[in-house]
């Protein structure tokens, strides 16, 4: 079992990392592998709604987005951190999964996700929201943990004191860890589940 975790933070060592690495220490408890990648403090563009990666594979844009495409493709979990702007994620973490999952054709069904978020005070449920969407709508089955995954701090390292929230933090490491695993299991007996073609319909007629 293989987990990438993204920090949207543009603080390495902020309370999103926290939350981060209050999950790592269960995946390395349980046998799973993580690889930590930190895009928050990135210079990332959003798409421009080129198409180019329908033809290339890969995104026009040759930075993060395409070297995180192959490690997305081999993980079994997606556990994404942000902290809070304005009740939104950071939005250099949202220019960079746009065009990661939108660039990306491997099917990412039945991979599990997470999200992870960080705040002072509010906004939390609304990018918890945001983040969850991603996932969802690649057919990912999304983790959860004891409560919304989220820790409170306003200056790095008072995530520490986040009791409650790191106990969710290990929790959700937990219960990704099980989900991941009986998706495995799963597979090997049933395989996926059928998919239907596509049937794409808009509201203008």
């Amino acid at each position: 079992m293989k987990v990438l975790m993204i920090n949207g933070s543009p603080r390495p060592n902020g309370n999103t990392a926290a939350a981060l690495r209050e999950m790592e220490q269960i995946f390395r408890q349980e046998g799973v592998e993580t690889e930590l990648l930190h895009v928050g403090n990135k210079d990332i563009r959003g798409c421009i709604a080129c198409l180019k990666c329908r033809e290339n594979g890969r995104c026009v844009f040759d930075d993060l987005v395409n070297e995180a495409a192959p490690k997305f493709q081999a993980c079994d979990g997606l556990v994404v951190g942000s902290p809070v702007y304005y009740a939104s994620a950071n939005a250099t973490l949202v220019a960079f999964l746009t065009r990661l999952f939108y660039s990306t054709s491997f099917d990412k069904t039945m991979k599990v996700g997470a999200a992870v978020v960080a705040a002072r005070r509010g906004g939390l449920s609304a990018s918890f929201d945001e983040l969850n969407k991603f996932f969802t709508i690649s057919g990912m089955p999304v983790a959860s943990g004891q409560y919304w995954n989220s820790v409170h701090g306003a200056q790095p390292g008072e995530a520490a004191g986040d009791a409650e929230g790191l106990q969710s933090m290990r929790t959700l490491a937990r219960n990704m860890t099980f989900l991941m695993r009986g998706i495995a299991l799963a597979k090997e007996q049933y395989g996926l589940p059928e998919r239907e073609a596509p049937q794409r319909t808009n509201f203008i007629r």
